[in-house]
Parts: C-alpha cells; sequence; structure tokens
C-alpha cells in the first residue's frame, strides 16, 4: 500500500515513514482486553485510510441505539455519516469533514446520561476518522467504554472482550 493510501494526513503519513509501529495506550480510562486491543491495533495499522473509515463507522454506528431517546433519529448523525462516505470517495476534503465533525460532536455535549456521551464520542470520532486514522481507535476505546458502563460490575472484563472479538469481525467482515 503506498503511503496517500495508508493516511491521508501529511503528518500521519511522515510518522508512518519515520517510525516503527508501536502500541498506543488507551486516552480514556477503560477495562479492557489488552491482548486483542494490541491485536485489533496491529492489524488496523496494515488497513488503507478509507477501509480504517469504513471500520470505524462500523463500530460506532452500532451503539447509537445507546443515545438518549431525543437524539436517537437526529439529523446530525446521518449529516455525519454521508460526509465521511464522501470523504471516503474522495468527494470532499478535510477540512469540510472537520467543520461536520465539531457538529457531529454536538451530540456527546448534549447527552445528559453516560451511555449516551460514550456512544455520541464513539461516533464523533468515528467520523473524525476521515481526518486521521488515529482517531480509529478512539473510537473503539469508546465503544469499549460503553459496553463497560452498562456491563454490570462481574461481566465488565468478559463484555469488553465480546466487542473487541466483535471489532475484530468486522474487519474481517471489510476485507
Amino acid at each position: 500500500m503506498n503511503i496517500e493510501e495508508y493516511a491521508w494526513n501529511k503528518h500521519e503519513q511522515q510518522l508512518k515513514e519515520t517510525n516503527e509501529f508501536t502500541y498506543s495506550s488507551p486516552k480514556i480510562k477503560i477495562v479492557d482486553n489488552n491482548e486483542l486491543r494490541n491485536q485489533l491495533e496491529e492489524t488496523l495499522e496494515k488497513l488503507p485510510q478509507k477501509l480504517l473509515a469504513k471500520w470505524a463507522l462500523r463500530i460506532a454506528v452500532e451503539h447509537l441505539s445507546y443515545l438518549d431517546d431525543y437524539l436517537v433519529n437526529d439529523p446530525r448523525i446521518d449529516l455525519g455519516i454521508e460526509t465521511l462516505e464522501k470523504r471516503i470517495t474522495g468527494d470532499i476534503r478535510a477540512f469540510d469533514l472537520r467543520k461536520i465533525g465539531f457538529i457531529v460532536n454536538e451530540l456527546a455535549k448534549e447527552s445528559t446520561t453516560e451511555v449516551s456521551k460514550y456512544a455520541a464520542r464513539s461516533f464523533a470520532q468515528a467520523i473524525a476518522t476521515g481526518h486521521m486514522r488515529g482517531h480509529a481507535m478512539v473510537s473503539s476505546d469508546y465503544a469499549v467504554k460503553l459496553v463497560n458502563y452498562i456491563s454490570n460490575n462481574s461481566s465488565v472484563a468478559e463484555a469488553a472482550t465480546k466487542e473487541r472479538e466483535r471489532q475484530l469481525r468486522i474487519i474481517e467482515e471489510l476485507i
């Protein structure tokens, strides 16, 4: 894969060319299956950004049902999806996507429950993947944070494992 397929962002292209792969740490506090998270991150590193953005969107969209009732059918959801799809096909620039990303991010700010905030943040980060690759793992981590939150204390780690397994299956489906 050439560097332009790997990343659309010049900064991420330079990082790829000058640094070898290293695992990241979650930017948020989560209970996770670190082995599966590392496997996921390693697998995502091999995807072109176009596929990565499609993957992130699929991860996040499944959790949109956890948005607060008054946000579930919000038109900003369709706006975010349509805009990311246009970015994937090359019909808009990153600048245009970023403007919509800020609008989509308002869903999290308007959420009144924690579970809605995590679903909205996962979605907003998925949309932002059309700008920078790094947002994909953050979207993925917010999905894990959501399942952490909705699981009872005895099954949090199990729920995180199931979510990471789902995320890995989606990659297989896309390839």
